[in-house]
């Protein structure tokens, strides 16, 4: 569809510089005054002719003011495209964030009752990059209250994290990697750039460990 508004506006162009093209063909052919200047330009200038060098000023002027006109429709149509261009990002930005909305709604009517998970959602979800980091502290804050309900011992998450590996090594591998991520956080705070598109992925690495065990 955009690459037809594309011909489109194209083509538009295209009738705007042959319909100048026919209008100066038209006045130089047929009417009179431009005839007569036309003829008065090709077989010089006479300049004891003083009206005759006002028509002269008066055709130059003539074309002049086309090509204004001629550059004025080409730039309208220039705008018109841009127009057209901003309003299709606007839909597509808009659609986006329907269908993040419409995630969202979906994810939590698919998971459980547990009150921190919905938390959790809620601030990777929003629109500031502060929340998507607070997102992964209170993900793996849940990640460390299932590994004490399994049992696990340690004293960090990462202690209870290489006991479980050794249990469970496939089932727990990429928590170490989301886990390094969340310690960063911590430290660097809001120094640690985040993206929206990360955080999301870190989430869901926490998500399929919890549905894995069913703790959510």
């Amino acid at each position: 569809m955009k690459k037809n508004r594309g011909n489109l506006e194209g083509f538009d162009i295209a009738i705007v510089v042959v319909a100048l093209i026919g209008l100066i063909y038209f006045l130089f052919r047929y009417v009179p005054f431009f005839v007569n200047m036309k003829d008065f330009v090709l077989h010089g200038i006479d300049f004891s002719a003083i009206g005759e060098i006002l028509n002269l000023v008066a055709v130059i002027l003539a074309l002049f003011f086309m090509t204004i006109i001629g550059y004025s429709a080409v730039r309208v149509l220039e705008i018109r495209k841009k127009e057209h261009a901003h309003l299709h990002e606007e839909i597509h930005e808009y659609a986006h964030h329907q269908a993040e909305k419409e995630a969202k709604q979906k994810e939590k009517q698919n998971m459980s009752g547990n009150p921190r998970w919905v938390h959790t959602l809620e601030l990777v979800f929003s629109n500031n990059p502060n929340d998507w980091r607070l997102a992964v502290i209170e993900a793996d804050s849940i990640l460390e209250e299932m590994l004490k309900t399994m049992g696990f011992k340690g004293e960090t998450v990462g202690e209870m994290l290489r006991a479980a590996t050794l249990d469970n090594p496939t089932s727990f591998a990429s928590a170490h990697e989301v886990h390094a991520i969340r310690n960063r956080i911590a430290h660097e705070g809001s120094e640690y750039i985040l993206s929206h598109p990360e955080a999301k992925r870190i989430i869901a690495v926490y998500e399929q460990i919890f549905r894995h065990y069913g703790f959510i």
